[in-house]
């Protein structure tokens, strides 16, 4: 399985870019100070946020140049591990990576002093959050249509156009759905949750007609592969990876969220009570007598 690697010249040298462009503007960011001479963002969170964002840009580059890269145009059930790499997996490490400062201090260097403790104005991508997990869901059921899925693995140019929609959507999903330095979710978390159980009905759904489907619906992975599992088999394991592949991320960012939901929640009553602690009382009996 590990024998076959794709030799991906336009991936390998477009990771090595966004890699070196991302450390340089890392080191920018790094370098700056905030006017009083203080940083406002540790050392260790800017190393933990950079070594999530490389994870994930590596988890994108091996999902198309490594092994999978090839045996996706060979088994549907490969080529569901690579959409779940690139729409889910990938994208998720890249956005809880924050690479957003670092990659602005290249195109613009002078305005980075100070700018990574500040919360930026939400992009238009994000202010519509309901649209924008819409569109992605529509992008991901779309590529899993016969009339697509079947000539995608032969043609180039719409393996690419379907592989940069992936990353695109998967990128604009988990930026409604998690808040990556600077740009803020706008969304409750309670939002959050419910666009995020849509998704995973979405997924479930899908992994359902592909796993309890009894015709095959790619018939362009019949192969001579396929001499261990049918055809049909291996469409019933596609169906499997993308219903449970994309679980263990949904419940620890539902989880999370739902966290971050309660601890409003308790800091919300905790304000009310103290508000009206602090606050003068009115009306009432009088502190003294009253003799007429």
């Amino acid at each position: 399985m590990l024998a076959h690697w794709s030799a991906s010249w336009s991936v390998l040298i477009g990771y090595i870019v966004v890699a070196g462009w991302h450390v340089a503007g890392l080191r920018r960011l790094t370098a700056g100070t905030q006017p009083g001479g203080t940083a406002p963002t540790s050392r260790a969170e800017l190393c933990r946020e950079a070594a999530l964002f490389q994870l994930g840009l590596l988890v994108v580059a091996l999902a198309l140049a490594g092994p999978l890269g090839y045996w996706s145009t060979v088994y549907i059930w490969v080529r569901a591990v690579q959409t779940l790499l690139l729409a889910i997996v990938g994208p998720g490490l890249i956005v809880l990576g924050a690479p957003w400062l670092a990659f602005r201090q290249l195109l613009r260097p002078r305005s980075g002093e100070g700018d990574e403790g500040r919360t930026s104005a939400v992009p238009f991508w994000v202010s519509r959050p309901v649209a924008a997990v819409v569109v992605c869901n529509v992008v991901l059921v779309c590529w899993q249509l016969p009339a697509l899925f079947d000539p995608a693995r032969t043609s180039s140019l719409l393996a690419l156009a379907e592989h940069a929609s992936y990353v695109a959507t998967g990128l604009l999903l988990w930026l409604q759905l998690i808040s990556s330095r600077p740009i803020i979710a706008p969304a409750s978390p309670l939002r959050r949750v419910s666009l995020l159980v849509g998704t995973v009905i979405v997924w479930t759904v899908l992994g359902m007609v592909l796993v309890f489907g009894s015709s095959v619906l790619y018939s362009g992975y019949a192969n001579s592969a396929h001499h261990v599992m049918t055809v049909l088999d291996d469409q019933q394991l596609s169906g499997a990876v993308l219903w449970m592949g994309m679980l263990p991320a949904a419940v620890t960012v539902g989880v999370a969220l739902l966290k971050q939901w309660l601890d409003n929640e308790e800091s919300a009553d905790l304000s009310t009570g103290l508000d009206r602690l602090l606050a003068p009382r009115r009306g009432g009996w009088p502190s003294r007598p009253v003799i007429r």
